[in-house]
């Protein structure tokens, strides 16, 4: 599990994550939802360590993080896994070795246990006969899947993942949505998932954190959302819905 307690973080003097304080549980699929600029993203990157924190305490089970050095830190990441914005994969890296890259940084693992590794993930996401492509060759949906094989490489305790349907298309997000909530529960994992997509939030939001202007407002599941009476989630989910309708109006093609 992981927990933060009383979380503050500023840039330039603007107080960007006010007295934040939640805790996120194993095996299920925890969301943080928000406007863009809400502070979702920069309390993601503060778990990880991406940014250090004002004040407040961020704990892996019963290791408070924010008080480890670099060296402590690493062992910690070695049980992270991590869905960038993007998939982030490295173009000039073929498949195999963008998911073996985790493997070469914190595995001894010899060369052909992390080869079984690697086609295991990928499989697991399937993926095949993919192994020699670079990412230029391959659709949207299959570089988030070798993405999320990339972050499962090294069978984390921990899985976060930063706008994981950003740039695909509505089939292909519920594919990526369904198989973070399988992986999730077939290892255990304490899953974040950084979103504002309200199909990813009604379909595998176990538990959800919603923020606004840096401050959590609500919490709860997906079940009690649309019966909340915190009215800026009330307005979110109906500019969601209405910006899913405008969008969907707008693709129909036009009758003649």
């Amino acid at each position: 599990m992981i927990k933060v307690f009383n979380i503050f973080k500023s840039f330039n003097d603007k107080m960007v994550l006010d007295d934040v304080s939640v805790s996120f549980e194993p095996g299920k699929t925890n969301l943080i939802i928000g406007r863009s600029g809400s502070g979702k993203t920069v309390l993601l990157k503060c778990i990880v360590g991406l940014h250090e924190i004002d004040r407040g305490e961020i704990w892996y089970d019963n290791i408070r993080f924010d008080q480890l050095d670099f060296t402590a830190r690493k062992e910690i990441r070695k049980e992270i896994g991590m869905l960038f914005q993007g998939s982030a994969l490295f173009d000039s890296l073929t498949v195999e070795q963008n998911v073996m890259f985790p493997l070469n940084m914190f595995s001894d693992k010899s060369l052909e246990e992390k080869i079984e590794r690697v086609n295991f993930c990928l499989k697991r996401v399937n993926i095949t006969n993919a192994n020699r492509l670079f990412p230029a060759e391959l659709s949207g949906g299959m570089k988030k899947r070798v993405a999320i094989a990339r972050a499962i490489s090294l069978n984390p305790r921990y899985l976060f993942c930063d706008e994981p349907n950003s740039g695909l298309d509505p089939l292909t997000a519920i594919l990526i949505d369904e198989l973070i909530k399988e992986l999730t529960e077939e290892f255990s994992m304490t899953t974040i998932v950084n979103t504002h997509d309200m199909n990813s939030v009604m379909e595998i939001g176990e538990k959800i954190i919603f923020i606004s202007d840096g401050i959590k407002c609500w919490e709860g599941s997906n079940n009690e959302i649309l019966y909340t009476d915190c009215e800026l989630l009330n307005d979110f989910v109906f500019a969601n819905a209405l910006a899913r309708q405008l969008k969907s109006s707008a693709e129909k093609p036009a009758n003649h």
